[in-house]
């Protein structure tokens, strides 16, 4: 569908003052813009949902704000699942095809055209007269956020250094909260503004205001060095590869060996094709598993149960309204709060421990909560109900604390790690998708479930955790510390050292592979500083044993042409000075 499409040109358009580290953290967080629009989505329709003018329009029922503390609202527990959940199935849908928009036409580009969608419908939002345009608006909406949701981890993940991977999905996540967090205080705002309908038209407005900036800086980000290496863009990518991590310097001899590696994964995984859905299955399975199970179990473990209707939640506990989108705020710090230690720990201390830790912290939380909500539903309004609905605050701020650092983040994490490049895109469309529909069952399930057994919910919940717990223990390798080229040996495959001038030495090569000993000349220059490293490592489950090149030693990395490489090396340096004089003169004229 996309491959009449394919780019054929790659233009770099952040200023040169920016490039190392400060390009490479801005990229990482305005990037994440896109996570923290769908935090923002999460929010807004919870504000939205306990507004008197929000629900006399949507669903025709005029109520009084007294009515709705005490849960009389008069809305049908089912349309009001149907209107929140509806999100949840077409960003399923985007998921699943933004893998293709993902490897076809880059990740800045996928990033970029789900900021449009999400632009087009919080438009829609902002002006919508009815029930319909909500429900077209948030099905809209669901297919920016989902293609946002699959291709944003994947960004951060090919953007940041071997050993840094935690910290920037961390970013993410953070963003993501932040999102949240501002839609909470942003309905807050609004609230005040009541009974005129700028309540919750308000925060729409805002939602357009961060499409259109995320729209604006993806014409700056810089694509991710992997995906310009694997579709023919060598140059370019080893300029970003540099850029991101060398500073600019051509020349880092840490830049040439991240090259190397990713050219020889590249190459090899070429060999045999770009991996089918039912590959992901046969050939990766464990791999698998874990992308599929972590993001199953980061929604069962109660999240959105608890995000799409915390203000709700918080007024039948026993607050007024106010109260509750003020609560609701405040809990959102905390959400946020939660992700900060993941961001300086999680590659340090593992996600293994991240993962199994939060389980636990989640299964006391749940129970917290479950045991005050069950008590105050028994409880007649006024102050002593008002002590229990204390409790519950506390509870929840426990719980989002403990989710925001460990089932919140690492999920995002490992499905975009755990599959080697040819996989990538497919893989954490995959894992994505299987958020996106655990999360509409979830969205579709917990209005008429709390209705049936109120507190008896979270205990429900409770058991996922208590089960995440167990998949986490026995099937779960710890992926940090490792390149993304190193973790086929974490999964068990065997990892083996890459000849890159087999062809020379006599050796036999991969059917079908190109020589790896073919990278951009630009680099060649770079790659013959004397250094004693090791050769690039990739997956062997990539392609049989039997037709992978072999080499002993890096004695075997024959380069070629060094004089023309150089020249290559000179040329860019010049081609980059030439563009420095041009814009000085510009600036002076």
């Amino acid at each position: 569908m996309f491959a009449g499409l394919k780019r054929s040109t790659y233009t770099v358009r952040y200023p040169r003052w920016m490039v190392g580290k400060p390009l490479l953290y801005s990229s990482s967080a305005l990037a994440s813009l896109g996570d923290a629009m769908f935090g923002y989505s999460q929010g807004i329709i919870a504000a939205a949902q306990v507004q008197p003018s929000f629900i006399r329009r949507m669903y025709g029922s005029d109520v009084t704000l007294a009515q709705i503390q005490a849960g009389n609202d008069g809305v049908d527990v089912f349309l009001q699942a149907i209107v929140v959940a509806c999100l949840n199935l077409t960003a399923l849908f985007a998921s699943y095809c933004s893998a293709y928009v993902c490897d076809v036409l880059g990740r800045r580009m996928s990033i970029r055209l789900g900021g449009i969608i999400y632009l087009v419908a919080s438009i829609i939002q902002i002006f919508m007269p009815n029930l319909t345009a909500l429900v077209i608006g948030r099905c809209i909406q669901g297919l920016g956020v989902g293609m946002l949701s699959m291709t944003v981890p994947i960004y951060q993940c090919e953007i940041a250094p071997g050993h840094g991977r935690g910290l920037f999905v961390s970013i993410e996540y953070l963003c993501l909260n932040s999102g949240y967090a501002l839609s909470a205080w942003v309905g807050y705002g609004f609230f005040f503004t009541m009974p005129s309908e700028i309540s919750w038209r308000g925060p729409y407005i805002v939602q357009a205001v961060l499409a259109a900036i995320l729209i604006v800086w993806t014409f700056f980000l810089p694509e991710t060095p992997r995906w310009l290496i694997k579709n023919g863009f060598k140059t370019e990518g080893f300029g970003a590869l540099a850029d991101l991590h060398g500073a600019g310097d051509l020349y880092d001899p840490a830049v040439a060996d991240s090259y190397a590696a990713i050219e020889a994964a590249i190459i090899l995984e070429q060999g045999m094709g770009e991996a089918s859905w039912g590959q992901l299955f046969s050939q990766y399975p464990r791999r698998a598993v874990v992308g599929i199970t972590c993001q199953l179990f980061a929604q069962f473990n109660g999240i959105n149960a608890i995000l799409y209707f915390l203000p709700e939640n918080l007024t039948r506990a026993g607050f007024d309204i106010g109260q509750s989108l003020l609560y609701a705020g405040a809990c959102a710090i905390v959400y946020c709060a939660g992700t900060i230690p993941t961001m300086f720990f999680v590659d340090s201390w593992g996600r293994r421990a991240f993962l199994l830790a939060g389980s636990v912290g989640l299964i006391g939380s749940l129970a917290l909560v479950g045991g005050l909500q069950y008590r105050a539903e028994s409880l007649p309004l006024g102050p002593s109900r008002i002590g229990t609905a204390d409790g519950i605050f506390a509870g929840v701020c426990i719980y989002l604390f403990i989710f925001g650092a460990t089932w919140g983040p690492i999920p995002w994490l490992l499905g975009a790690e755990v599959f080697p490049l040819r996989a990538r895109a497919k893989g954490m469309a995959l894992s994505t998708s299987v958020n996106w529909i655990s999360n509409f069952i979830i969205a579709f399930i917990t209005p008429p479930l709390f209705s049936a057994l109120e507190g008896g919910y979270y205990f429900v919940l409770l058991g996922f955790a208590a089960v995440s717990f167990v998949v986490v223990f026995f099937l779960y390798p710890e992926t940090a510390g490792k390149t993304l080229e190193e973790l086929g040996g974490v999964f068990g495959d065997r990892v083996l050292p890459v000849s890159v001038d087999a062809e020379e030495k006599g050796m036999p090569q991969a059917s079908g592979v190109a020589n790896v000993a073919e990278p951009p000349e630009i680099i060649e220059a770079a790659l013959s500083h004397s250094r004693s490293v090791g050769p690039p490592t990739v997956d062997a489950a990539l392609a049989p044993a039997s037709e992978l090149t072999l080499a002993s030693s890096q004695e075997e990395i024959n380069l070629k042409n060094d004089n023309d490489a150089t020249t290559e090396a000179k040329k860019l340096d010049e081609g980059r000075d030439i563009e420095a004089t041009d814009r000085e003169h510009e600036s002076n004229s």
